[in-house]
């Protein structure tokens, strides 16, 4: 018996038993402790609001860290989103360029009614730019033939005169620019019977980024400043392709008149291109394609028979 007065467990359970009838007792009306509980309350008051308080005070601090997570996380959502849209308008924007460029591309096709345009990426330049060949992606695959001696005419976007195709593979294409001393154009000043010029590319003059004007006589004033396009000689270019302007004109040897032409096209600044190819030439593409066509049946005809 003693033993279980002296039980912590005990003495637990006889304290709660009686805070529970003080607390019953209390309760009722006419009770004599509801009056003492009552002052009871009164001192434990500011207590229990300091507890109350010390509570909010910890559950809006929690809160306001779990907002500030989940405004975080929400931050980053929407720099991945702002992103996303940034490279989404991009794209737009590319695409816009791209629906200008094509336009333009059907007004040279307009403007050069015996040709058909063929649009085609620049896949590698080299360091020297206008100095060595550019690699457009252009071939054959794409159902372009380009007849043995034959070329085509390049233009930029504005119908600037870049070179000429001068090798065409599977799936891309050679083009010897203008600067390149390999390059030989005829042209003509663009005006009412121009004065007639070759522009062909100069290794004195290419590091200047200029063509050398030739075919000039004694009683031609060339002037500086004059616009110079395409004469159609030669059958290689069509005529009125814009090429450049004059830069310096030198009379000192009337024998051989020359001058310098700056091109209007900027190699270094290009992404797409346009490839001119006549119409006469994809005639061509069709008839070979019907030979090829009327072989076949005959040949399967021959093997038959054999058999």
């Amino acid at each position: 018996m003693r033993r279980l007065l002296t039980s912590k467990w005990f003495i637990v359970a006889l304290v709660s038993l009686l805070l529970l009838a003080v607390i019953v007792i209390g309760a009722l009306p006419g009770s004599p402790l509801h009056k003492g509980l009552r002052s009871i309350g009164s001192v434990a008051s500011p207590v229990q609001r300091g507890v109350k308080h010390a509570g909010n005070t910890a559950s809006d601090f929690w809160a306001a860290v779990t907002d500030g997570m989940a405004i975080r996380e929400e931050n980053e959502e929407l720099r991945d989103e702002i992103a996303r849209l940034q490279y989404q308008l991009t794209q737009y924007e590319e695409a816009g360029i791209k629906y200008e460029e094509l336009r333009d591309a059907f007004h040279i096709r307009d403007t050069f009614s015996n040709y058909d345009i063929y649009g085609a990426s620049v896949l590698s330049r080299e360091a020297d730019e206008w100095f060595a060949v550019v690699r457009i992606g252009l071939g054959t695959t794409d159902g372009v033939k380009m007849p043995e001696g034959d070329s085509f005419a390049v233009v930029d976007v504005e119908m600037n005169l870049i070179g000429r195709v001068i090798e065409l593979e599977d799936n891309d294409s050679t083009v010897l620019p203008l600067l390149h001393e390999g390059f030989v154009v005829s042209g003509k000043v663009n005006e009412v019977n121009g004065i007639g010029v070759t522009i062909s590319g100069d290794a004195a003059l290419k590091s200047e980024g200029l063509c050398l004007v030739t075919g000039l006589s004694e009683n031609e004033t060339l002037e500086i400043g004059a616009e110079i396009v395409t004469s159609g000689d030669g059958g290689l270019f069509p005529q009125g392709i814009p090429i450049g302007v004059i830069e310096s004109v030198d009379y000192s040897n009337p024998i051989a008149i020359t001058a310098t032409l700056r091109p209007y096209a900027d190699i270094a600044s290009l992404n797409d291109v346009f490839v001119m190819i006549p119409y006469s030439v994809i005639d061509g593409w069709d008839d070979e394609e019907s030979e090829e066509d009327e072989v076949r049946p005959s040949d399967t005809s021959d093997d038959d028979a054999g058999e």
